[in-house]
């Protein structure tokens, strides 16, 4: 069975980070998409540990020859959309960018992912994850009370609010394509998806349930129950027990009752209510807590590793991961009808040239007329 996206064919110009994230998506739910960049045409298929690269062939061509780049405005005739990474101006000097392609195929989406946005100040800017969301706003609340904040290692600018926007952009404009008949250019900057994943934060702000001050509001680690907690075998647990009916079960759990510690919501107590906590959770391992609230509705779950995340039997029993070889994560959402899949695992830059163009209508002879033009570098 095909994915959800069969049909859907994706130019892809390689970029690094955010940009292949979003094509590994749309091909794990069965989008066709042509990979790109630099390499080998003559590379074998061993596979790679890049698994961003995955479910797609990597198709070698130079850009910046001309049989190369016009091979790609051919791809582009049949393409549903075009996705690239570049800072922006660069596909425009290669003669790659919206109005070339748009001239070729009017219909054509054309995804454009970039920190900073085509425009603005900082658009030629510099920067990575980190520095999009301290722009944003993002960075800002992630952290403890009087401490520094913390980078959510690449989660927030790169891959939320980056790759997911980029995803939704694009297939919301293939439809607007599919009804209108014209394309259009997807301009997803990682400050602006970060900024928007930041909406409840700016509703709490407003309603003024939440201070600008770090580690002391309900979220950010300011409540005693929303908190990682040490254990006697220095591991952690993590605690989200905010409903009232959750914290009494977190309590009870605890070996505690109401009148054991202040109220649920006296918000002048928490830093108080937090070191009896943590005193209470360093007197048992990991996996004794673990198994004192297994099945008890108290939201507290042991914190794992990625690795032990991966073969725990919370996610072996819904097989989360894939453990065939290299540790990877299954595709996501899942689909009743058309689920998705890993359509292969990522391979050296340029092994797929052959079969790749081969299925986009690119035949053998024609290929080496262009190896022979200096199309694939």
């Amino acid at each position: 069975m095909r994915g959800p996206l069969d049909g859907l064919k994706v130019v892809e110009l390689a970029g690094i980070g955010p940009s292949p994230y979003a094509c590994m998506l749309l091909a794990d739910l069965g989008a066709d998409v042509l990979r790109i960049e630099r390499g080998d045409v003559d590379a074998d298929h061993e596979s790679t540990w890049e698994i961003l690269n995955r479910s797609r062939p990597s198709v070698a061509v130079d850009l910046k020859n001309p049989a190369g780049r016009d091979l790609v405005l051919e791809l582009c005739e049949q393409a549903d959309a075009l996705i690239e990474g570049f800072r922006p101006g660069v596909t425009e000097r290669l003669g790659l960018g919206p109005e070339d392609v748009a001239k070729r195929n009017p219909r054509l989406v054309y995804g454009r992912m970039t920190g900073y946005g085509q425009v603005g100040p900082n658009a030629q800017r510099a920067g990575h994850d980190i520095n999009y969301i301290a722009v944003s706003g993002a960075l800002w609340p992630m952290g403890r009370k009087g401490e520094s904040p913390v980078p959510p290692l690449n989660l927030v600018g790169d891959f939320g609010g980056g790759s997911l926007f980029l995803v939704f952009g694009v297939v919301a404009a293939v439809l607007s394509a599919r009804t209108t008949g014209e394309g259009q250019v997807v301009d997803a900057a990682m400050v602006d998806g970060s900024a928007s994943l930041m909406a409840l934060s700016h509703s709490l702000m407003n309603a003024g349930f939440w201070h600008e001050e770090r580690g002391v509001n309900l979220l950010d680690t300011g409540a005693p129950f929303y908190e990682v907690y040490e254990t006697k075998d220095q591991q952690f647990v993590a605690v989200g027990a905010i409903e009232a009916k959750f914290y009494d079960e977190l309590l009870r759990g605890l070996g505690w009752d109401a009148s054991d510690v202040p109220a649920q919501f006296e918000r002048d107590s928490w830093p108080a209510t937090k070191e009896l906590f943590a005193a209470k959770f360093r007197e048992k391992t990991r996996d004794e807590w673990t198994e004192i609230f297994e099945g008890v509705d108290a939201c507290v779950t042991p914190v794992l590793t990625p690795r032990e995340a991966a073969r725990h039997p919370y996610n072996t029993a819904r097989e989360v991961f894939s453990l065939d070889g290299d540790i990877q994560p299954q595709p996501a959402p899942r689909f009743s009808k058309t689920p998705g899949a890993i359509g292969r695992s990522p391979g050296k830059a340029g092994s797929g040239t052959r079969e790749g163009l081969l299925s986009w209508g690119i035949d053998r002879q024609r290929q080496e007329t262009l190896r022979a033009e200096g199309a694939f570098g």
